[in-house]
């Protein structure tokens, strides 16, 4: 990314998890591109010309009861500096269970993994650190991938879509409404050699008539409920649907809507707050 001046936001949480990490998924849907985390919330970056302070306004949240949390905004110009470069700084590499390693191009490679994934960050969600991609990854692990056709929604900098393409599956396709992640997408692709997966800039509406094995969708609860009626469509007999994004306290009403579109829970893991879900039609 050139240098560019950037509007900095601080966003004061209370209390601030697992809330900040909701509200800065919310916020990277409307365009903000990098999230610097803290005891108190965290703070948010978004170019100047891209910035209204009215699109805050915009920002709730509907898991939350009325007085169950409060977060205030507090913004300020912030002159051109590298905001990638000092993202990337603070990217440490991210092991999940001793047999896949995550790391950026900067960081040193590591013997005695089965499975190694290059990730240029560029401020992309999908790094591995977050509960939830890592919950994701975990079930990718023990899962057989060989000849499967995947889907993969919402795939932030395209981790388990690249993921899935190293574990043998094929045709890979990767979606995200966001242009960086899109484009970020695109780039960790060709740095993992798996030119297999297609990416497409959009939504569940860019699925059409394809049909697949596997989907995965690390998106959030509200976008899990509105698009699940697609995944049911598109989802092939005896297929496997892998969802995360959401709190445990929310996995029961997402099971019973997957059940009424013909999937089964054959699954989950927990990490804190946060819950991945296996089902199966």
């Amino acid at each position: 990314m050139s240098s560019t001046d950037y509007i900095q936001v601080t966003v004061v949480v209370t209390p601030a998890q697992p809330w900040s990490d909701l509200l800065i998924a919310e916020m990277a849907e409307i365009g903000f591109e990098s999230f610097e985390e803290n005891l108190k919330g965290f703070k948010a970056y978004i170019p100047s010309a891209d910035f209204d302070e009215k699109m805050l306004q915009t920002i709730k949240l509907e898991e939350v009861q009325e007085g169950e949390v409060t977060f205030d905004f507090s913004w300020e110009t912030i002159n051109s500096r590298n905001w990638n470069q000092e993202w990337e700084s603070n990217f440490d590499p991210v092991d999940v269970d001793g047999k896949c390693y995550i790391r950026a191009p900067f960081h040193e490679e590591r013997k005695g993994y089965e499975y190694e994934i290059v990730i240029e960050p560029k401020m992309s969600f999908g790094t591995g650190h977050h509960e939830t991609t890592t919950l994701m990854v975990q079930w990718m692990i023990e899962t057989s991938f060989t000849n499967k056709a995947v889907l993969d929604m919402g795939c932030g900098t395209g981790i388990l879509a690249i993921f899935a393409a190293m574990k043998g599956a094929g045709p890979v396709l990767a979606i995200d409404n966001y242009p960086y992640a899109y484009e970020n997408t695109l780039e960790n692709i060709q740095k993992n050699g798996t030119t297999h997966v297609r990416a497409m800039l959009g939504d569940a509406s860019c699925i059409g008539g394809e049909k697949f094995d596997i989907i995965l969708a690390n998106i959030t609860k509200n976008v899990l409920k509105e698009d699940m009626h697609i995944y049911a469509d598109v989802l092939q007999k005896n297929g496997l649907l892998f969802i995360s994004g959401f709190f445990y306290e929310d996995m029961e009403e997402l099971v019973k809507l997957a059940k009424e579109l013909g999937m089964k829970e054959t699954g989950h893991k927990k990490n804190k707050e946060w819950v991945a879900v296996r089902f199966s039609k």
